[in-house]
């Protein structure tokens, strides 16, 4: 009764797991994706020129 107890906890943790690094990958495409169409559609700076495209 153990081992199969040990087996479906195993199951279930990897289950688990599996789910949560896909929402991570879903997660980093989306940020992936509004980080490109920021760095595209970044707005021009009072001299005409780009700004930069980073924060800091």
């Amino acid at each position: 009764m153990v081992p199969i107890l040990l087996v479906f906890l195993a199951v279930l943790i990897l289950f688990g797991a599996g789910f949560a690094v896909q929402i991570l990958w879903w997660i980093a495409l989306i940020v992936l994706v509004l980080w490109l169409l920021g760095f595209l559609m970044r707005g021009t700076s009072a001299s005409g020129g780009r700004g930069r495209w980073y924060r800091w």
